[in-house]
């Protein structure tokens, strides 16, 4: 009965370490999840005076059936009126990749994987932009989400408004996964 008692506890331990191991994940080796963004990844303009450098990302755990990623960076406490401030959208990533190299956010990017698009953000260029939140407010969150889409390419205009691109983004959605980190000034 023992034996019986300790395989089975073997199985389970197995069992939850695969499950964790096949957990479909994102990180940054620049940024942890939970917290403050560092100088380097701030905004240099607008009274901050960052580098504008945006942050490696890693993940795994890709869910079976994705055929590209989508990585959106947003600032959901920013008063806009019109649903946050955008920092950062890149689409068409493909299935194969894992990770983003850092910098990797930069205008005209020829360190992006290979068919990877930036579309425009709130700061209006297709490229990363660093969190920069209006002085004296309580630090903002910042939430990297990667989604692992359904779809190999998202035919979209190369004007294509970012409400339009996340439209798109969501709509081909199997899965995704996130991380929220804070800045304030």
């Amino acid at each position: 009965m023992k034996k019986i008692v300790a395989l089975m506890v073997m199985l389970a331990l197995t069992v939850a370490a695969f499950a964790q191991s096949t957990v479909f994940t994102l990180q940054s080796p620049d940024i942890a999840a939970g917290s403050t963004i560092k100088l380097e990844h701030v905004f240099n303009s607008f009274g901050c005076t960052g580098k504008n450098i945006s942050p490696a990302l890693t993940w795994r755990g890709t869910p079976a059936g994705t055929k590209s990623f989508a990585l959106i960076l947003h600032d959901s406490d920013a008063q806009t009126g019109v649903g946050g401030f955008t920092h950062w959208i890149v689409y068409n990533i493909p299935a194969s990749t894992t990770q983003l190299e850092k910098n990797a956010g930069l205008e005209n990017s020829k360190t992006l994987p290979a068919g990877a698009v930036q579309a425009t953000t709130s700061f209006g260029s297709a490229s990363y932009g660093g969190p920069c939140p209006p002085s004296g407010e309580k630090p903002h969150r910042y939430t990297f989400t990667l989604y692992a889409l359904g779809t190999e390419k998202l035919e979209l205009p190369s004007n294509a408004s970012q409400a339009f691109v996340g439209f798109n983004i969501n709509g081909n959605a199997i899965a995704k996964t996130s991380f929220t980190a804070f800045f304030g000034r």
